[in-house]
């Protein structure tokens, strides 16, 4: 389709580059993956105009509400100059509508007014290879491996990935557009600060001090801890004088619950914003649960994590860059398959094992 270019190393990028777009839709933990990348190529770049195209739902991890969507960076959208948003669920449930049509056709005109030079697809998906095609950019880059195996074939240069885990994968291709290795960079999110003082106003009003962040959701169910052992792990962390706050999302309210009434009054359920969660999160001691979005988040943002995983690999998608103990039975299969049964190998953690491996980083990762 394309005449198309393998990029073995860095020295295949487009120099001078002045407008690149981001392709990453989603979800939460792989957007926050793909951050150290773009902050990276933000850096070696600094005349560019960066786009980046994502869920709306996802969007608050780039700009807080109700900043504006493009123009002047600032604390509270630091990283790109412009934002493109989608709704693909809103869309594939309707997809004959005229509001879905004029929505999809407002879009691409939006993206398409940019006037992107480089596009570069961080998903690796057949419809995030399509919305770099859309956007009419000559360049665009992609893994030699992706996700998708079709998506290839909409790019121009393809990248040989290199390193194990996600994070490092994804600054490999970054490394490829701006033509030289390029190092980690220090994250910065969106900065809201009302949201931040909400929170302080919240935690003192409730005479919350030093508090755990548990997480009992999760994408699957295969991936999903118990919730009573989360709760069970809460009394633990109670008699050192630690308050646990359980993180839900929508549709997680029985999970919550359950977390609730095994804790006997030690944990209490919050429902944050993801801009408030933000906030919150950067103000836990430390936070325990599975492969999931906050978990990525909180070792973001250096927070101390325990991380619970069953079929994901923690080579690839654990804790990166912060103070962290995995627990994975060797009994997990590796495996991305969406099963609803939990994992038996995540069976066999123990709320005694999380509680330990938590009291280990309490009183080794201050600071």
């Amino acid at each position: 389709m394309f005449s198309q270019t393998t990029a073995t190393s860095p020295q295949a990028a487009t120099p001078n580059i002045q407008r690149l777009l981001v392709v990453r839709l989603g979800s939460m933990g792989d957007i926050i993956h793909t951050l150290p990348a773009v902050t990276a190529l933000r850096q070696a770049l600094p005349q560019a105009v960066v786009g980046w195209i994502v869920e709306e739902r996802w969007a608050e991890l780039l700009c807080t509400l109700p900043t504006p969507r493009s123009g002047p960076r600032s604390p509270q959208r630091p990283l790109v100059d412009r934002i493109h948003t989608v709704n693909t669920a809103k869309w594939r449930a309707a997809p004959l509508s005229n509001q879905t049509w004029e929505q999809m056709a407002a879009g691409l005109s939006e993206l398409r007014a940019a006037r992107y030079e480089v596009a570069a697809d961080f998903q690796g998906a057949v419809r995030s290879a399509l919305l770099a095609r859309w956007s009419r950019a000559p360049v665009i880059f992609g893994a030699a491996q992706p996700r998708e195996n079709a998506a290839s074939m909409f790019y121009t240069r393809q990248v040989l990935a290199r390193g194990i885990h996600i994070v490092q994968q994804n600054l490999s291709l970054a490394g490829a557009i701006a033509g030289r290795s390029l190092e980690m960079p220090q994250l910065e999110f969106p900065h809201d600060a009302a949201a931040e003082q909400e929170c302080e106003r919240r935690l003192r009003s409730e005479g919350i001090g030093d508090f755990v962040l548990l997480n009992p959701g999760a994408g699957w169910g295969a991936k999903q801890w118990p919730a009573e052992r989360y709760g069970r792990v809460a009394r633990q962390l109670a008699a050192d004088g630690l308050q646990s706050l359980v993180n839900f999302g929508p549709g997680e309210e029985a999970v919550m619950r359950e977390v609730e009434a095994a804790s006997g009054g030690t944990a209490k359920g919050i429902s944050p914003s993801l801009t408030q969660l933000i906030a919150l999160t950067r103000r836990a001691r430390l936070f325990i649960g599975g492969d999931t979005g906050p978990m990525h988040l909180a070792a973001a943002l250096r927070i101390p994590v325990v991380a619970i995983f069953g079929p994901t690999d923690p080579s690839r998608n654990g804790p990166f860059d912060t103070c962290s103990i995995v627990l994975r039975s060797p009994a997990s299969p590796t495996t991305h398959t969406r099963r609803t049964q939990p994992d038996v190998g995540l069976l066999e953690i123990s709320e005694e094992q999380v509680g330990a491996a938590a009291r280990k980083l309490l009183g080794s990762c201050r600071g």
